[in-house]
Formats: C-alpha cells, structure tokens, sequence
C-alpha cells in the first residue's frame, strides 16, 4: 500500500516505512543510540531527499527515545544530573548545526556535506571500535585480565576546571569535556539527522569510565532532548519535516524501541560493543560505496528556479 508524502512529494510503501521504523526502534532501545545512524541512510536509499529524510529522522528520533527512556529509568539506570549537563551542551551543539544545515542548503552543497561527513565519521568510528572490541574479546579468551585503573587515577581532562560529582555514574570530574562532547553531538546530529549515541555511548564508557549499565538510559535521555530541539527548530527554519514521514516511522520506532531495551539488558559488553562497531562500519562502507561507484543515471535535468 502506498501512500504520498507531502514535503517529499513522492509516494512510497507504507508498510516498508513501518518495518523500517520497528527495526531501527529495536536497534535503538537495545543500544541506548537514537537509531538515525540506520534511519536516515535508508531513507536516502529508498529515494527520500537528503535534507527531508534528515530533518524528519530527528523526530523519529525522539518518540523512540521516549520509550527506551523510561524503560532504562523504571529500571533505575538513568543518571538525571548527568543527562542534564549532556541535553545542556547537546542544545548548544543542535542550534549551531540547525544553522550549519541552512547554511549548506542554500549553497546547494548539503548532500555532498551528509555522504562525506557519514563515510568520514563513521568509517573512523566504526574501525576503532571494532578493533577495540576484538581485542578485548581475544583478550579474554586468552584469559589476559586487563589493567584496571587505580584508585585516584583520572584522565587528565576530568582535572579541568568546574568538577561536579554524578553518584550514579560513580563519576568525579569537570564538566568541560562532558559539555564538549555533547556539543559535538548536538552539532552532528542536527547535520546528519543521528542521534549520536554511537558516539556517546563508547565516550561515555571510554574516556570517562561511566558503568555500562547507565551509560544507555543516559544516552537516551540526552538524545530524546536534542533531537526534540532539531525537530521544531528543522521545521520552523527550513520547512523540511515531512509530518505523515515522521508518524509512520513513530509508530514503528516506539513499538521498537520497547523490544530493544529488553534486549539490550542480556547483552554481555563485548558483544554489545561488537554488534555496535560493525552497524557504524557497515553504514560508513555503504556510503562510500556510492562515492566510487558510477550512478546508472550520471547526468539529470531539474528545474532549480525560474526567472523572473
């Protein structure tokens, strides 16, 4: 059954658009990451315009990260004072890349900036994951323990000015690279229509130690936040949110996003890590594969404008 979209002005499976919104809800809720990373590639690929399927994404986005939210937060594993200093920063990071995002658009270089930037960030990302994963993984199987960090060890970025204490992440240190990194987010997601959890999730594990267990609902929580924000400042500066686009992948995403959480809580964190590093890769690859690859249509004609 097709069915139009407006803003994108074409038509398209409604029951195809569905499926696609369960799978990446599910993938989201398990992962504690905003699914976008999935959503907006595939959107791009069944022929939805790059900056349509970008900043429809974010609010797809949202409704499942409401779910796999609460999920995490019945179970006691969202830290609120920590995912107050990340929508903080995040909103920082969403308003300057809502801007980026007009910018590029009107330049007529935005499509360029989305596959580049998704080749370049993910296929970096992606590879340090899988190589850090598969090394741990290796490690223990070969029964090595890894060096735990001593009592009173910190990096030296947790040093910085304006310390603040998260008890629940069991985290002492300055909120400067916590704000950093969440601007950073905000600023990729709003280009990219990602949540950025795929970055935020190892961060939060990586650099500043934070248990795996709250790293995820924290994740969301940020995500649900800023992904809000790009979504009304998308629609109310470039008009590009497709509503009857955004519902359908809603209503999958948060039937989803329900399973995934359920999911997610039996993972053990090397598989968690694996099964996330080889999602980025996978999407990275894809896209550089179109780079290289000779479209079957290499030249088009299309009315831009008319003069007056």
């Amino acid at each position: 059954m097709h069915i139009y979209l407006p803003i994108a002005e074409m038509s398209v499976n409604m029951f195809t658009l569905l499926a696609m919104g369960a799978a990446v809800g599910f993938i989201s809720g398990m992962f504690g990451v905003g699914g976008g990373f999935l959503m907006t590639p595939l959107l791009i690929f069944l022929g939805i315009p790059p900056a349509i399927a970008v900043a429809t994404q974010a609010s797809q986005i949202t409704a499942s990260s409401v779910t796999g939210a609460l999920g995490y937060w019945r179970r006691k594993a969202l830290d609120f004072k920590l995912g107050g200093v990340l929508v903080a920063g995040g909103f920082v990071g969403t308003l300057l890349g809502v801007w980026f995002f007009n910018v590029m658009s009107r330049l007529g270089q935005l499509e360029f900036v989305i596959v580049v930037s998704y080749v370049t960030l993910f296929g970096i990302i992606g590879s340090l994951m899988l190589a850090e994963s598969l090394k741990t993984m290796w490690a223990t199987r070969r029964g090595v323990v890894p060096l735990s960090r001593r009592s009173g060890e910190h990096p030296w970025y947790l040093g910085l000015p304006w310390k603040m204490r998260f008890h629940r992440s069991k985290l002492y240190g300055s909120v400067i690279p916590i704000v950093t990194l969440a601007i950073l987010i905000g600023f990729a997601g709003a280009v990219l229509g990602i949540g950025g959890g795929f970055i935020l999730v190892p961060a939060l594990i990586y650099l500043f130690r934070i248990p795996a267990a709250v790293v995820v609902g924290t994740s969301l929580f940020q995500i649900l936040f800023t992904m809000m924000a790009a979504t009304l400042l998308h629609a109310f500066t470039n008009q590009s949110v497709d509503v009857v686009l955004a519902m359908l992948l809603i209503i999958g995403g948060v039937m989803g996003a329900q399973f995934g959480a359920r999911a997610g809580q039996n993972l053990k964190g090397e598989s968690f890590r694996l099964l996330l590093a080889i999602l980025v890769l996978g999407v990275g690859i894809r896209f550089a594969i179109d780079l290289v690859v000779r479209p079957q249509e290499p030249f088009s004609l299309v009315t831009v404008g008319a003069r007056p």
